[in-house]
Formats: C-alpha cells, sequence, structure tokens
C-alpha cells in the first residue's frame, strides 16, 4: 500500500519527530517542532510570526487580513476528510477501519487494509449505530468474520471476509430502527456474540440499556441490566468471566462509574457478581476501558485519588485494586462514544502500549506488567487515541500540527522498548501535503482566567500564506472556537477547516475552556454548576488576552462553536460583549428545552453542569435576547435529535424581532453533526461570507453567493 510516511530504518528512530518528518518530507520546512508544540504565555512577547516568503522567492504581497486568495478551498476542505471510526485487526493481523465518506453523503464503509484498500460491506450497507445517538463501538472481528451495526435499519449482521459472502442478519426486524446495538465482542468460549444494546421501542427519550447475547436462532438474551448504562462488556479469554462499566443517572460516565466483574454458569447466564471499582461512597471514580490480559488478569483505567485517568489492574483473590502506572496525566478520554481503546496488550505477552495526554500534548509507551518499566516511544504524532495490536507491531490513531488524522503502522524491537519502523497506512486527507506552506502550526497558550491565580489553556492559529501578508498597522481578525461536550477536549492538530481561515488571513484560537478533559477532573470539573459562566469567561479572556498582546483586532472577534461549543457561543454573545459576531451550529439556546427534549444519555447531563431551576433560566440565552448586540448565523439538522431544530428556530426568530442581522440554514437528512459533503462546504462559505459582510472590513478573495441575513439586506 502507498504511504504517506516512508518507513523509518531503526537508526531514524532515535531522532525527533521533525527529523523524521524531514526524512519522509525532503521539501518540508518546520517552522516549529511537531512533537512539543510551541507555548505562549502571558509574558510572551507580542511580536507577530514573519511571513513566508511567495513563491519564486518574491516577498508576499501586502493585502488586508481576511482578503487573501487560497487554494485551500471550501470544497477542498470539505471533500478532503474522511472520518474515522473504529479499528480492529482481522485474523490475518491485517486491520480493519471505519472511515465515513463526505462524498457518499457521509455513509460509513468498513475497510481492510491491503495493496489496495479493499471495501468489505458492500454499497448499500453502512456500519454505524445510534446507541446513545453519539454511537462507536459498530463492529468487531474474529478471525474473518466480522460483526456489525447497520445503520438503515440498527440490525447486527455478521458477513465473512473476503469470501465474497453478502451480509447475514443477526437479530430481529423490528420494522422500524428502534434497537441498536454497540461495544460488542466474541465470546471465546461459546459460538455468540456480546454487546451493549439500546431498546428505543417503548420510549424514544428513555430506552432501556443492557448488556445482551446474540446468535443466530434466537432473539437476543438479556445477560445485565436494571442500571440505566452499559458499556465495554469484555471476557477473559482464559475463564468464564466477563468485565463491564455500568453507570446510572444523574452521573455522565466520566463522573461515577462502577466496574463489575460477573461469572458465567455452564448455560452461560452470568450468576456471581463482584464490584471491582465504584462502589465506595467515600471514594469518587470513574473507572473504564477494562481489559484482560493474556494471563487473564484484569486491567482498566480509573482516577481515584489523584483525579487522573491512570492504568491500575484488580488482584482478584483480594479484591484490590493495585495502581499500575500513576502519572498526572489522562491515559483515556470521556465516554461520549463506544470504542474507545486507549491501550491494549501487545500479543501474547505482559506488555501493555498506552497512550496518555498532558498538557495539550499525547505520548506513547510500553508498560512491562511483570517488571513495571516504562519505556516512551517517539513517533511524529503530537495528538494519539485509539490503538490496536498484534505481536510486536500495532496500529495507533494519531495526527500532529502538519499531519491529518491518520493510522499509522508502528512495529518495535525485540524487546519492545524502541521503534524500528513507522509508516502511514491510512489518512483522512491523503492529497493534503500538496497545501503544506499554507499550514498554520498551533502553538499551546496558557492564559490567565477571570479567577484570581487560575490559568487555562488554547491553541491559537496566527494567519498563514506564503503569498500575501498583512496590511502595515493592521491587526487580523480573530475567530474562536468553542468545542462541544461540553466535557472534551480540542486538541492542536493539522484540521483543514481551520487552515481554511488562517490561510486568508484569519487568526484562529481553538479554547480549551475549564471544564475540558486532558487535564484532570479538577480541571474538568471546573464546569460543575457554572456551565455559561466558566467557559464564556474562559472564552473572553483568551480573546482578550490576544489583543492585550497585540496579535489580533479588537473590534473584529468573532466565535463559533458546535452543539454545546454553541451554546457557549450564544451564551457569550448574551451576556458578554466581547465578540462582534458568531455563529452557532446545531447549538442550543434554551437549556430548560434541551433537558425536556435530549435524549437519555445526555437528559441529566445539565442538572450537575447548571444546577437550580432559577440558574436554567438565567442561563439560557433564549430568555435574553435583548442582550445580544451583534449578528449571529445558526446551522441547523433538521434531524438532529440531540439538540432539536426548534433550539435554533427559537433564537433566530427572537433576533429577527428584535432587529439584529440574523440568518438561520437548515439541512434535511443532517443529525446531529454535518455529514454531507455539500452541506460541510456551504456552511464554512457562508460563515466566512457572514463575518465579512458583518464586521469584516474586506472583500473575501472566494467567489461566494451570500445568503439573505435578516435585518442587514
Amino acid at each position: 500500500m502507498a504511504t504517506l510516511l516512508a518507513s523509518i530504518l531503526p537508526a531514524a528512530c532515535s531522532t525527533s519527530a521533525p527529523a523524521l518528518l524531514l526524512r519522509a518530507f525532503p521539501r518540508l520546512r518546520l517552522r516549529r517542532p511537531l512533537a512539543s508544540p510551541p507555548r505562549m504565555s502571558s509574558s510572551s512577547a507580542a511580536a507577530s510570526p514573519a511571513p513566508a516568503d511567495a513563491a519564486g522567492g518574491e516577498r508576499p504581497t501586502a493585502a488586508p487580513f481576511g482578503s487573501w486568495r487560497s487554494p485551500i478551498t471550501a470544497d477542498v476542505v470539505s471533500g478532503a476528510s474522511k472520518r474515522l471510526g473504529d479499528i480492529a485487526l482481522a485474523g490475518d493481523g491485517r486491520l480493519l477501519w471505519i472511515e465515513g465518506r463526505p462524498e457518499e453523503k457521509g455513509r460509513m464503509v468498513i475497510v481492510k487494509e491491503d495493496d489496495k484498500p479493499v471495501d468489505i460491506i458492500p454499497q448499500e450497507f453502512a456500519a454505524r449505530t445510534l446507541a446513545q445517538e453519539y454511537g462507536g463501538g459498530a463492529f468487531a472481528v474474529q478471525d474473518n468474520v466480522v460483526v456489525f451495526s447497520n445503520y438503515k435499519d440498527q440490525r447486527l449482521y455478521k458477513q465473512s471476509i473476503g469470501t465474497g459472502s453478502l451480509p447475514v442478519p443477526l437479530t430481529p426486524d423490528y420494522g422500524a430502527p428502534d434497537v441498536s446495538y454497540a461495544d460488542g465482542v466474541f465470546d471465546p468460549h461459546s459460538s455468540r456474540y456480546i454487546t451493549v444494546m439500546e431498546d428505543r421501542r417503548t420510549s424514544s427519550l428513555n430506552p432501556t440499556t443492557t448488556i445482551v447475547s446474540v446468535n443466530l436462532s434466537n432473539e437476543p438474551k438479556v445477560l445485565i441490566s436494571g442500571n440505566d448504562f452499559y458499556a465495554s462488556p469484555r471476557i477473559d479469554p482464559t475463564k468464564k468471566r466477563m468485565a463491564w462499566i455500568e453507570w446510572g443517572h444523574p452521573n455522565m460516565p466520566w463522573d461515577k462509574s462502577e466496574l463489575w466483574v460477573g461469572y458465567f454458569s455452564e448455560s452461560g447466564d452470568l450468576t456471581e457478581r463482584v464490584c471491582v471499582a465504584g462502589s465506595n461512597p467515600m471514594l469518587v471514580e470513574s473507572p473504564a476501558e477494562p481489559k484482560w490480559s493474556p494471563k487473564g488478569e484484569l486491567f482498566f483505567v480509573t482516577d481515584r485519588g489523584s483525579g487522573f485517568w491512570n492504568i491500575y489492574k484488580w488482584v482478584e483473590h483480594t479484591n484490590e485494586v493495585v495502581p499500575m502506572y500513576t502519572l498526572d496525566a489522562e491515559f483515556t478520554r470521556p465516554l461520549w462514544v463506544f470504542g474507545i481503546n486507549s491501550y491494549d496488550f501487545l500479543g501474547k505477552s505482559n506488555h501493555i502500549v498506552f497512550t496518555y495526554r498532558q498538557l495539550g500534548k499525547s505520548y506513547l509507551g510500553v508498560l512491562d506488567c511483570d517488571s513495571g518499566s516504562v519505556s516512551l516511544l517517539d513517533i511524529p504524532f503530537s495528538n494519539l487515541s485509539n490503538v490496536v495490536t498484534g505481536n510486536d507491531y500495532f496500529y495507533i490513531e494519531g495526527a500532529s500540527g502538519s499531519i491529518p488524522t491518520s493510522i499509522a503502522k508502528v512495529t518495535l524491537d525485540e524487546n519492545k522498548t524502541k521503534v524500528i519502523s513507522f509508516s502511514i497506512v491510512w489518512s483522512s486527507s491523503p492529497d493534503v501535503m500538496q497545501y503544506r506552506s499554507f499550514f498554520s502550526t498551533p502553538e499551546f497558550i496558557e492564559f490567565p482566567t477571570s479567577s484570581p491565580g487560575q490559568k487555562a489553556y488554547a491553541y491559537f492559529y496566527p494567519p498563514l500564506n506564503p503569498m500575501f501578508e498583512g496590511l502595515p498597522d493592521e491587526k487580523s481578525p480573530l475567530l474562536v472556537k468553542t468545542h462541544g461536550g461540553p466535557t472534551a477536549e480540542t486538541r492542536g492538530v493539522l484540521d483543514l477547516s481551520v487552515q481554511y481561515w488562517t490561510s486568508r488571513g484569519w487568526a484562529f484560537l481553538d479554547v480549551n475552556y475549564g471544564g475540558s478533559t486532558g487535564y484532570g477532573r479538577e480541571y474538568r470539573e471546573r464546569l460543575l454548576k457554572k456551565w455559561g459562566i466558566v467557559d464564556v469567561d474562559d472564552c473572553c479572556s483568551c480573546a482578550r488576552f490576544l489583543v492585550e498582546n497585540g496579535k489580533v483586532d479588537e473590534q473584529r472577534l468573532c466565535i463559533t462553536g458546535r452543539s454545546a461549543g454553541g451554546y457557549t457561543t450564544l451564551a457569550s454573545l448574551a451576556f458578554r460583549d466581547t465578540f462582534k459576531a458568531g455563529a452557532s451550529l446545531y447549538g442550543i439556546g434554551d437549556i430548560t428545552l434541551l433537558r425536556a427534549e435530549t435524549h437519555k444519555f445526555e437528559s441529566r447531563y445539565m442538572d450537575n453542569l447548571v444546577g437550580s431551576e432559577g440558574a436554567y433560566y438565567e442561563r439560557s440565552p433564549i430568555n435574553f435576547v435583548n442582550k445580544f448586540t451583534c449578528p449571529v448565523i445558526l446551522f441547523q439538522g433538521l434531524d438532529d435529535k440531540v439538540v432539536p431544530p426548534d433550539q435554533a428556530r427559537k433564537i433566530y426568530k427572537a433576533l429577527k424581532e428584535s432587529g439584529l442581522p440574523v440568518a438561520l440554514v437548515e439541512y434535511e437528512g443532517e443529525q446531529h453533526g454535518f455529514r454531507k459533503a455539500e452541506n460541510i462546504k456551504f456552511t464554512l462559505e457562508q460563515q466566512m461570507v457572514f463575518f465579512t459582510r458583518t464586521v469584516g472590513k474586506f472583500e473575501v478573495a472566494d467567489d461566494i453567493t451570500p445568503i439573505k441575513i435578516e435585518n442587514f439586506d
């Protein structure tokens, strides 16, 4: 298979990440090390980066920020980036992955690694589950057999790989896609498939979630029930027992969850059960990612004590939990989707390949569980997520400031302590490097918040285009992005939707406000009872920090966000006067209405984030339309069940009646997040031209037909 990065020779593995990239891309000129993003603190100098030389060695043309011509068009952005879903290894050691294709209206396809990647499932199928709305864990593989959730009917199907056979349904046809399955595994002791099942037949707002066993001939058989949510059923390959995670309202899985182990009887039922972690009322923790070692020992990640998700092991005969590797770092991510795989055992050995996040950067290592020794590995990714392993190699999802989301194959030496080869086998944007001279590298920022002595974090992307530079004495406009969740983390990686802005002369700021993950429980819990306050303050503080450091134009500060980030955007516009215009993508305007209408998984989420009934009213932007003072554009999918379309429509109607410039774009067939290439393109272009027309003071170089802005056109 053609790769983006050539395999690295053993001698190269001791070099730095920039050296690795320079060897793979000889013409790539690195401005900053990729493995360690630059940091800007409150004492940083205010000087702007010098513009790169234009093609042919000519000086860049001076032109207003925002008006620069760029080859990174909205067509390029919408068509270039494929989504990456789950990954797994087939029986022959080859990689399987799910990729979402914008050109196929977001269809999620299972693909197998080969000399040329091969689609596994037929054209009329798509591997995507709607369990908990966000899905994940949509397929599993054993030898050459794959079981997957089909998007259209949500049934489980079984298919042999490479035989030309068609998918065979495993679960009943209930007449409507009201039963979903996720996070399944093959039972090594029996010919059955064990999976999380969400049943919405009785109630779509309050479905029943269980863990069930599935075979070819019968209805799914319930193994575990009674709690609100279940995840990660994992079976010990050496004994007849299973571990799983469960939690109940009002908690989210990162607030408080429990890890259980149950023992199978001869009939396949679970009889004796023991709670391994999470039941002690004096110890708040959220265990996740249970895994059985080849020896039959149970490992998992939890945040007991320190507040950081670290790796632990269960000692069965004493029912004790012991730490395996402790660090003020996060070894997993919040369970928004099923199928997270932040660590794994190397083949049949007792070595764990792990990833963790610490102060805005990912690290990769190998833990020898027998000796306790740890070896950190050097590869060109600064952001890492899921990993699957073979005997002396593994595949890992990663990215960096100049490498888009990719999957790399990494081979280790015989001691499993050093990398001897690294090659990228899949890329979300395989043609992206032709634009590398236009890439703005993210700068990791620590900035002071409104609370004395407290800091928060962000990634700042300065405007960059080798053909242009700003006018003398002009500061660039700034677009602030507020991530969704809100219990989530933005990461400083190559994203063409960011480079679309920076290559046109905009500065871009991606904020990890208080409440974000990646910085431990204490940081995560800054948002408890203060959603709409801490996140808003931090986004405003960071924008002002850049203004005070001479980086951006105070009169051209704009803000955008999706979902919960859309709420932070609307709240910033309603309750602060920092920004001059905003864009909300399927954002929340009425958190009281959201609590009543949203799906079960998040139906009690706001209780911890908001608090009292009075706070629900006081922090809903829809109730304070009179406080909005600047233009707003809204984008909404009409099939969205997480944030129903009424949210956007209510804000639009109220702002229109108040006389403010406002526009609303609605998309048929889109859910919570836009997947169709044409809609991704249209959203990006209309945000750009909306901000340009209302606050920009420049003309865009692109030929974009603007939509009508009420109270403006």
